[in-house]
């Protein structure tokens, strides 16, 4: 399995959150993944990915739901896929996707991950969780192998309601809420047979319907909350496209998510564009059964606090939320004072490519490792170029391909583009950090340069 043997060392054990940790072939986790483990923006005061958290959380306030923010992101195996059902050959558990720690502990790919727990504590009817996740993933503007999830979820317990009639006990919750102005678009039926079924064997129709509803104005509530800060910010900040007096349009889209069933996507009508906020769908029965709360039935979503983020505070690249530049960070100050990105500089990139042969298994060129061209992996083309570039690197990109018509050998060309956020990289820096980059290529891939 691709990056199994990833690193050329690795120490005995790995400290993290006052932890010690075993490491054993398994572990592919770096040292620069390992030293952000500390930073959880989504509890920085005053900083953009925090103040989202805080907007969206203030949908969902207690007593009816707990808020839980401050979670470990280092998991078991069992918590982070087996809880969740997942299938013993599914990608998400490789190697070439997820950090290791060791072969039974992982960095949190997730925040489902802690689902069955806190189903399973039953400490109230509805929960919000936001944290930190972690995936081996592509180099661009948009994706870092770090980012914040929060996921949301509104349960009813079928003892506890009057008669033991959820739908009516639903319905009754939702007239008591808010009603909003947005111009919502909902074509399809709550469910359908083939492209959004309802769970048959646990659910009557009466109850989705009720719970879909519910689910629907919830998060429509959100949007109203998230989207009118934006456009008063586009509107101070004179980038506001529509007019002001124009009503939030927003649109439910049938999806379809491994936990829930009937699924939806909620799209919002920003700037001229339709936009995916979050997914989101009845909770499928099975995880309520195994973490034993089978009674229980509702609801649940899930949302990418740095992609709701970027829209709301008009940031263009996510490298930014991570850096430590007053000049980044004192633009943001609370939910109440929402303001858009405004660019205090812009660096010209340095391109360079790499163009190299992926090893044959009869090859003995790449320092010995057993990588070849069935187990290599792009992301493994990521984690090198992050681990010696960092957040110099703007995106990698495959730029071109080919196969030699007689050996069959496979050749990849990648387009670095070095660019910092902060200053102007000079030709010799971009130079050097590009050989770091080829050298470890070859180290620890067993790529042969071109």
């Amino acid at each position: 399995m691709s990056c199994g043997r990833f690193l050329k060392t690795t120490p005995s054990n790995l400290a993290i959150d006052g932890k010690v940790y075993k490491t054993d072939s398994w572990t592919n986790v770096p040292k620069s993944i390992l030293s952000l483990v500390p930073r959880r923006l989504h509890l920085q005061p005053s900083h953009p990915v925090s103040l989202t958290r805080e907007l969206i959380e203030s949908c969902f306030p207690p007593p009816t739901f707990a808020n839980y923010n401050n979670i470990s992101p280092v998991v078991t195996v069992a918590q982070n896929f087996d809880s969740l059902g997942f299938p013993a050959d599914h990608p998400g558990r490789n190697r070439s996707d997820t950090y290791y720690i060791n072969q039974n502990v992982v960095l949190r790919t997730h925040t489902s991950a802690h689902e069955a727990e806190i189903f399973r504590q039953n400490a109230s009817e509805g929960y919000t969780i936001s944290a930190d996740v972690y995936r081996r993933d592509a180099i661009d503007r948009s994706h870092y192998p770090i980012f914040h999830q929060m996921e949301g979820a509104r349960m009813w317990d079928r003892r506890k309601v009057p008669g033991g009639d959820v739908a009516k006990a639903v319905w009754d919750d939702l007239f008591r809420m808010p009603n909003h102005n947005l111009e919502v678009d909902d074509p399809n039926p709550t469910v359908h047979p083939e492209r959004n079924p309802l769970q048959a064997e646990h659910h009557s129709i009466e109850e989705v319907e009720a719970i879909a509803a519910h689910l629907k104005r919830s998060l429509e509530g959100v949007v109203v909350e998230l989207f009118s800060k934006a456009k008063q910010a586009a509107a101070a900040a004179n980038t506001l496209e529509s007019s002001p007096d124009e009503p939030l349009k927003v649109r439910w889209v049938e999806a379809y998510f491994p936990f829930t069933s009937p699924s939806w996507e909620l799209e919002v009508f920003w700037q001229g564009d339709w936009l995916e906020i979050l997914g989101c769908g009845v909770t499928k029965q099975d995880l309520l059964i195994n973490a034993d709360v089978p009674n229980q039935l509702g609801w649940a979503f899930g949302v990418g606090l740095e992609r709701v983020a970027m829209l709301l505070f008009s940031i263009p690249d996510i490298r930014l939320f991570w850096s430590k530049d007053d000049r980044f960070l004192s633009q943001f100050s609370d939910i109440a004072n929402i303001s858009r990105f405004k660019t205090f500089s812009k660096h010209p990139s340095c391109h360079r490519d790499v163009s190299f042969w992926l090893r044959s298994s009869s090859n003995s060129a790449g320092g010995g490792l057993k990588s070849n061209a069935r187990d290599f992996h792009e992301n493994d083309v990521m984690e090198v170029v992050r681990e010696i570039g960092g957040d110099l690197v703007e995106d990698v990109r495959l730029f071109d391909e080919f196969q030699h018509p007689t050996s069959g050998r496979k050749s990849l060309c990648y387009r670095i583009n070095y660019r910092s956020l902060e200053r102007t990289l000079t030709n010799a820096e971009a130079n050097e950090l590009h050989g770091r980059v080829e050298k470890d290529l070859v180290q620890k891939l067993g790529v042969e340069i071109r």
